[in-house]
């Protein structure tokens, strides 16, 4: 499942690893429309659990790049 909360963060849930992949796919792909809207962030991929992750914009992740954080 994934679930837009406020702003540009997308939470995503699954228990299969390819759906986890895909949906994750799926939310990056979203997130990059308002990315290029701003045109100054780039997009954090969060891990919270082994089920669990955000996708958002991040003005600490350079324009262009998506970059990943583990905190699970």
């Amino acid at each position: 499942m994934i679930t837009a909360t406020t702003g540009p963060i997308y939470q995503v849930t699954a228990d299969e690893p390819q759906l986890i992949a895909e949906r994750l796919d799926a939310a990056e792909k979203l997130a990059q429309e308002p990315a290029l809207r701003a045109g100054s962030h780039g997009i954090l991929v969060t891990r919270h659990g082994p089920t669990t992750f955000t996708v958002a914009l991040s003005a600490d992740v350079p324009y262009g790049i998506t970059r990943e954080c583990d905190l699970a």
